[in-house]
This record gives C-alpha cells, sequence and structure tokens, in this order.
C-alpha cells in the first residue's frame, strides 16, 4: 500500500514543456497589470497564481474546484458564446494539468475505480438516447455533464490521499458555510424576489443557486458530512489539545450554519430528506443506541403530528408541511382547483404526468437526454403550458429522456454509490467510518430530495462527484481490486499492466 501512495506521488514541480513558455507568460501577465484597472489586475494575478498552483500540483485542482463550483452562477464567463463559467476553467484545469503530469512522468494511471463501470453504462444509455432525440444542442450538455461526473471521480480517485482528501472536506465545508451565510443573510433581510415570500412573510434563501430547491438540495448534500463529521470530533479521536478543540467547535459551527441554512430554503423535500439523512449519519456513528434513536424519531414524528392537528404549529411551517399529503395523494391534476397554497404541488404531479406519457410512447430510448423541454409541448397537461425544464423528478426525468435503459443504467450507478458509502460507514477506522456515513447521508438525502426535483443542475453533480471521490481515499477497494489498475508508464508497480510511452 505503501509503495503505491508513492507511485501515485508527482515527482516533478513543473512540467517540461511548459518552461520555455514562461517567460512569453510573465510578459503578459506585466502588460495586463500596466493596462488593466487594479481591481481586474488583481483578479486575474490571483487567477494565474491558482493556475500556476493546479499546474505544479493537479490535486489542488480538486478542493479548488469544490470552493469554485456551488459560486459560478454569479458570475458567467462566456466564451464564443458557450455557457462557461468558473466551475468549468477549474475543472478543465485540473483533468488537464493531471493528465499532462502523467505524460511527463511517462505514467498515466487510469483506476477501475468502484462506480467506473456504472457510470460508464449510465454515459452509454444516455448517448444512446441521442440516437432519436429531436435537439442535440440540448441533448449534448447532458451528456457532457455526466462526463465531467465521470471525469472528476477518476481524478479524485487517483489523486486524493488521505491527508488531501482534509483539504477536500475542509472545502467542501467552507462552500457549504459560504452558501449557509449567503442564504441567512437572503432570509434575515427578504433579499430576493417577492416570489420567494411565503404567506407568513418569510423569505425562502436560495443562495448563488438563483431557486431555493437546488440551493436547499446542494445542502442537503453538504450537511450530513459536516454533521458526521463533528460526531466524530466530540468522540474523543481528537484528543484534548487546543488545537483539537478548535476543530471540534469548528466543525459543530459548519454543521449548524449549513443546517440552518437548509432549514430557510423552506424546501420541503429537502427537510424531510435531511430527516432521512441525519437518522443515517446518526445510526452509524452510534449503532447500539440505534433502537433509542429510532423510538426517538417515531416520537418526534407523532409530536409534530400532534401539534398541527391540533394547529399549534406556526401556520408557515404548518402549510409548508401539510402539502405533503397532496403527494401522496397524487392529485387529479384536471380537476383540482389551484390555488396559491397547492400551486408548486400540482405543477410538479403535472410535470410527473407529462413525464410518464413520455416514457409510455419511447419505452426503450425515450425522448433523448437534456429534451424534456423541448418535446414538453407535446405533452403538457391543461392549463401547465409552460415547462420547468425537467420532470421535478430525477428518476421519472431519466425514464423519460433515457427510457427503460437509462432508467436501470441511473438506478445501478445510484445503488452502487449507495453500496460504497454503506461500505465505508461500516469501517472500523473512527475517521473513515464517519466520512463513509456522511457521504451515505448526502446521497441518502439525494434519493429522498430527487423524488420532487432533479437536483443535479449547476453544477451540484460536480460536488456529488467529489463527495464519492472521498469515498475512494479514506474507503479504497479491496485488494482484489487493484488488478483492475491501467497504468501507462515505464516503471509502474509489478501488478499493474503498463506500456511504456516512446518519447519523440
Amino acid at each position: 500500500m505503501t509503495s503505491q501512495r508513492l507511485f501515485l506521488e508527482p515527482r516533478i514541480s513543473l512540467l517540461p514543456p511548459v518552461a520555455p513558455l514562461i517567460p512569453v507568460a510573465l510578459l503578459g501577465v506585466v502588460l495586463l497589470v500596466a493596462l488593466l484597472p487594479p481591481m481586474t489586475s488583481g483578479l486575474l494575478l490571483a487567477a494565474a497564481g491558482l493556475a500556476l498552483a493546479v499546474l505544479i500540483r493537479p490535486w489542488l485542482g480538486l478542493p479548488l474546484t469544490a470552493l469554485i463550483a456551488p459560486f459560478a452562477a454569479l458570475r458567467p464567463l462566456p466564451l464564443g458564446g458557450l455557457p462557461v463559467d468558473g466551475a468549468d476553467l477549474a475543472l478543465a484545469l485540473t483533468l488537464a494539468a493531471w493528465l499532462a503530469q502523467g505524460v511527463a512522468q511517462r505514467r498515466i494511471v487510469l483506476p477501475r475505480a468502484p462506480l467506473t463501470w456504472p457510470m460508464l453504462a449510465l454515459l452509454a444509455a444516455l448517448g444512446l438516447s441521442l440516437l432519436a432525440a429531436p435537439s442535440y444542442r440540448e441533448g449534448l450538455p447532458e451528456l457532457l455533464k455526466w462526463l465531467q461526473v465521470l471525469a472528476l471521480y477518476l481524478a479524485a480517485a487517483v489523486l486524493l490521499t488521505r491527508r488531501r482528501a482534509g483539504w477536500l472536506i475542509a472545502a467542501l465545508l467552507a462552500a457549504g458555510v459560504g452558501q449557509a451565510l449567503l442564504g441567512l443573510h437572503q432570509f434575515l433581510t427578504q433579499t430576493g424576489p417577492e416570489a420567494f415570500i411565503l404567506p407568513g412573510g418569510f423569505m425562502r434563501a436560495y443562495g448563488a443557486f438563483r431557486q431555493p430547491n437546488p440551493y436547499a438540495g446542494y445542502l442537503g448534500l453538504a450537511a450530513p458530512l459536516a454533521i458526521s463529521l463533528a460526531l466524530w470530533s466530540w468522540r474523543g479521536s481528537l484528543g484534548k489539545a487546543r488545537r483539537a478543540h478548535g476543530l471540534r467547535l469548528a466543525l459543530t459551527a459548519a454543521a449548524g450554519l449549513i443546517s440552518l441554512g437548509l432549514l430557510v430554503s423552506w424546501s420541503r423535500g429537502a427537510w424531510l430528506a435531511f430527516g432521512a439523512a441525519l437518522a443515517v449519519v446518526l445510526l452509524a456513528q452510534a449503532r447500539r443506541a440505534a433502537p433509542a434513536m429510532l423510538a426517538l424519531a417515531v416520537l418526534a414524528a407523532l409530536t409534530l403530528g400532534l401539534l398541527g392537528a391540533a394547529d399549534l404549529l406556526p401556520p408557515a411551517i404548518a402549510g409548508r408541511l401539510g402539502a405533503l399529503q397532496d403527494y401522496v395523494g397524487l392529485v387529479d391534476v384536471a380537476r383540482t382547483e389551484v390555488t396559491d397554497a397547492n400551486f408548486s404541488v400540482v405543477e410538479r404531479i403535472a410535470h410527473w404526468q407529462a413525464a410518464l406519457d413520455m416514457w409510455r410512447d419511447h419505452l426503450w430510448l425515450g425522448v433523448g437526454a437534456g429534451n424534456y423541454a423541448v418535446v414538453y409541448e407535446q405533452y403538457n397537461l391543461p392549463r401547465w403550458y409552460q415547462s420547468l425544464g425537467h420532470a421535478h423528478n430525477v428518476y421519472l426525468n431519466f425514464a423519460a429522456e433515457a427510457g427503460l435503459l437509462g432508467l436501470l443504467a441511473y438506478g445501478w450507478f445510484w445503488l452502487a454509490a449507495l453500496w460504497q458509502g454503506l461500505r465505508c460507514a461500516a469501517q472500523r477506522n473512527r475517521l473513515a467510518s464517519a466520512v463513509g456515513a456522511g457521504v451515505l447521508g448526502g446521497l441518502v438525502a439525494a434519493s429522498v430530495h430527487n423524488f420532487f426535483d432533479n437536483l443535479w443542475v449547476q453544477h451540484i453533480y460536480l460536488t456529488l462527484a467529489l463527495l464519492l471521490g472521498l469515498l475512494t481515499s479514506f474507503c479504497p477497494a479491496e485488494p482484489s481490486a487493484a488488478q483492475h489498475t491501467c497504468t501507462v508508464g515505464a516503471d509502474a508497480p509489478s501488478e499493474s499492466m503498463h506500456v511504456p510511452i516512446t518519447q519523440p
């Protein structure tokens, strides 16, 4: 195991092909600083410094991507008419640096991480669905999105060690705290569109995501990891040093802020998902107390129901929770009178029905990846003529766009991801188990929330890839799986396939 870690460690500080370009780059930087305004030149210098750091140490691109991804929508960078932003550039730089370093070292490691085949199957199903898609312009970005997930996952599997994974965790939690603070500011100052104000006068937080639901979905991925690590820190694993106490307080504060940010999103699906994720984390962290925790959860649910029945809950909370029963009954969209209270529920069910009709007419391959909105007008129900862009249910969305093959492929990928999280949560090492429980909780939250929405938008899928990459670092595959690593290089480890690269 030690030799493999040493093998993956970079042996050069700067790629030789880049060296002749350094004077030209420095001259360009000097000219930019002299000609551009101070603020712009400062930002460019910072970006150039980050890019250089990633070129020297490609693994730094992973925490950089984690920090940028949730905020990238605030500042799009249209290049040639393409919807590119900072997260796309950070990801491209990370992958390019990783591959370039491998070429320079004459070793390119392409691991067969546990989720590689399920992801490839999903990509194949999405690609097949494009054969009959009415719009490749809408379909190709959807295919590229999941290709980015696979590429980032593989990069994390190769580049992350335990120590480096700590920096990635810090970046994930820092980004979550930043989004939570932004959402709390919006909630307290009522900053946002008037449509986000609930009847009780509460403003729904939306962070940098422009909508409350994806904002809550993103925090739903981050909150379980923060809570799990906070619980781990208080179980005596860090000792009694002052530095350890500061880390405990930092992890506890992060968990509290992220959870509070999720609460003020007022997303019913996110609340339900967070409850399921919290139960998973608590059960994983305290297995002996599982019966007592389950009893406490049942008691809390009964208490909440009794308070609602007695009209003792605040009106805003009662209204948000009460509408969940409409999903259970699946109201008749055509006959239901639409009000402010049930509008979002009926709208979602109308889109679910449209997705089911698409799947019925295109059973095997669907209407094409990313083409739900393109064909929606052919399947919309009366009064619901405006498409929301997706089916507001990720499972129905895959069925409608990629057919049965796509739904099965996504199910394989998602069940495999849950299994990896569960396997990691069962580790004897407390830190590995805490990370596994946190990632598993995030996956459970996404599983539940995705019944009411499609969370794989606005670069949230990059956070998913990074969380899955953490599992490969803290909970590597069994020793037998080492034979599935394909290495290209002149002096690779003996258990891996290797082919020398001939230098020009």
